[in-house]
């Protein structure tokens, strides 16, 4: 069965096998894992993964042309999803020692992160996410405090996850060829890290922020909190800071304060 990559679900095959040999180490597969690969388009990247002989490995593709493509091709070595991963909840695969793969949709790809992020996902049962990204958004992930590429997106990836540059990819290594250069992530979760009640409030806060983020804090502090001044003082934030300029964990700070007086 032959598929032709769909331009309205920004399908682009990684056919480039020295790539896929770096990603699968990146992955540092043992036979005591439990995969989950989205986006498998063609099964290239899946017919390595096989070859690793993990516990259980499942695939989510949205196109059921690929789906039935991926399990004629793979004979049940396989569990295929035929769902959108933006509706697809992670907890419905109650494993541990879960190597989550993903060539995310480009138009999708933050969608997806964030959603993993913020909606309780049991953090704990992930061993690694290696996952790939058009380039500025991989940046933007990786920004650091006072960079240009630091913003919300920075702030939510980083808040439950360790997060590692492994290497670029030329657009040459897919079919067809995508128009930007695409970067693979890994990504492991933290033992420790903050404790936001809702986590929807860090969405809420950082959104505010840096919509104006050329601007000094005290503008959307004051149209977050009735009580900005008791906010500012014990946090000990100086207001002539800009949002590129405070730390990850005042944010996080933030939206606990700000789910405390809502709730």
């Amino acid at each position: 069965m032959r598929v032709k990559p769909k331009k309205s679900l920004g399908q682009n095959f990684l056919v480039n096998s020295e790539i896929i040999d770096k990603i699968i180490k990146c992955g540092l597969l043992d036979n005591n894992d439990n995969v989950l690969e989205v986006g498998p388009g063609t099964g290239n990247l899946s017919k390595e993964i096989i070859l690793k002989k993990p516990k259980n490995f499942f695939v989510i593709e949205k196109d059921e042309n690929l789906c039935n493509l991926l399990e004629e091709k793979f004979n049940g070595s396989l569990s295929v999803y035929n769902d959108d991963i933006l509706n697809f909840k992670l907890n419905k695969l109650n494993y541990s020692n879960l190597v989550i793969f993903g060539n995310l949709p480009y138009n999708v790809s933050t969608q997806i992160l964030i959603n993993w992020i913020l909606h309780e996902y049991n953090f704990t049962k992930i061993k690694k996410l290696v996952l790939m990204f058009q380039k500025e958004v991989a940046d933007r992930i990786l920004g650091k405090i006072n960079e240009k590429n630091y913003g919300r997106l920075s702030i939510i990836s980083n808040w439950k996850l360790k997060i590692k540059k492994e290497f670029d990819i030329d657009a040459s290594a897919f079919f067809p060829k995508p128009k930007v250069t695409s970067t693979l992530l890994s990504m492991v979760p933290k033992n420790n890290y903050f404790k936001i009640t809702n986590p929807q409030k860090l969405e809420e806060i950082t959104s505010i922020f840096f919509n104006q983020r050329r601007k000094m804090i005290k503008k959307p502090l004051n149209k977050i909190f009735n009580n900005s001044e008791r906010v500012i003082k014990k946090l000990n934030i100086d207001t002539n800071l800009r949002p590129q300029n405070l730390r990850p964990e005042i944010y996080f700070e933030l939206a606990e304060i700000l789910n405390k007086s809502v709730s």
